[in-house]
């Protein structure tokens, strides 16, 4: 072979060799272009599967919500121990702003633990009650038909001025008005009888004696006094209510802002410590809901001021 003809058959082969490359670059370039467009195409199987899949343990989940727990009944109090539910959650009732008398009975919250229409079982003892003074702060009593109330039913005064009905196995009874506090070791629903009403029901000798006692609106012709403490002034002053048919449940002044309801303490007087209302204008409201304004009465300590109202008998 020439000189001429090996160059020739060089240049062939290299022809040869670029077309080959430029085929198989070209067929790479096709493969990957079709390779891209598949991968563009949804996979159906995938996204059913996704559609239909089921959460995973730990992922959150709605639950229905879960039916109310039922409360056990709360037991009532016994009549011969009207003791309050400890912690219970009943609203207080509201007197009305009308000064007319309510017929309606008497709540559970504005009467307290002695309540109307009940009769309470309990002991009678006795006791040399003097001039009749107690712990209710009236001072010397006219009639000897009283009584001292154990600490728990005398509830912090409420018990003041309460006349009560008590009766003996024997069928006596005598009515005595609460003007006093007997301490323990006076139990819930025991009173302590001065030695004259306690005659009326047994001999005194016998010294303690089962009774059944009940509330009682006695008829009576007086009217309520009202009563400003000793130290009373326009800066600090404490009110009593005296004679009142049946027991209060709130004592109220009017003030600028309005009714101010005062805080009633055991000596049987209602406190403003601050003064605001002393001398004006006094609500008081019975355990039956019925309220009676009582205007004109002085600043004026230790006169007892008649007044010309009283509350209805029930």
């Amino acid at each position: 072979m020439t000189m001429h003809e090996t160059r020739q058959a060089a240049r062939r082969h290299k022809r040869r060799r670029r077309l080959m490359t430029g085929g198989a670059a070209a067929l790479a370039a096709t493969g990957l272009l079709v390779c891209v467009v598949m991968a563009l195409q949804p996979d159906r199987k995938a996204e059913t599967k996704r559609t239909t899949a089921t959460p995973v343990a730990g992922s959150q989940k709605t639950l229905p919500p879960a039916p109310p727990s039922k409360k056990p009944p709360k037991a009532s109090p016994s009549a011969s121990s009207p003791t309050a539910t400890a912690g219970s959650a009943k609203p207080k009732a509201r007197a009305s702003a009308t000064s007319s008398p309510r017929t309606t009975p008497a709540t559970t919250s504005l009467a307290g633990r002695i309540r109307p229409n009940v009769t309470y079982q309990g002991v009678a003892t006795l006791y040399d009650a003097g001039t009749g003074d107690g712990a209710c702060s009236y001072g010397p009593s006219d009639d000897l038909m009283i009584a001292a109330m154990n600490t728990t039913d005398y509830q912090t005064s409420k018990a003041c001025g309460a006349h009560v009905l008590v009766r003996a196995a024997n069928g006596a009874s005598v009515t005595v008005r609460i003007t006093n506090e007997c301490p323990s070791p006076c139990a819930p629903g025991q009173l302590d009888l001065s030695e004259q009403a306690f005659a009326k029901l047994a001999t005194p000798s016998t010294g303690r004696i089962a009774i059944t006692w009940s509330l009682l609106s006695p008829s009576t012709s007086d009217t309520i006094s009202i009563r400003y403490k000793t130290g009373s002034s326009p800066y600090w002053c404490a009110i009593q209510a005296i004679g009142h048919r049946n027991p209060l449940a709130r004592l109220e002044v009017r003030t600028g802002s309005g009714w101010r309801q005062l805080t009633r303490t055991d000596y049987n007087y209602f406190l403003a410590a601050d003064g605001g209302g002393c001398g004006g204008t006094i609500r008081i409201t019975d355990i039956y809901g019925e309220q009676l304004t009582v205007n004109g009465i002085a600043l004026r300590a230790e006169a007892v001021q008649p007044t010309r109202v009283q509350f209805a008998r029930h």
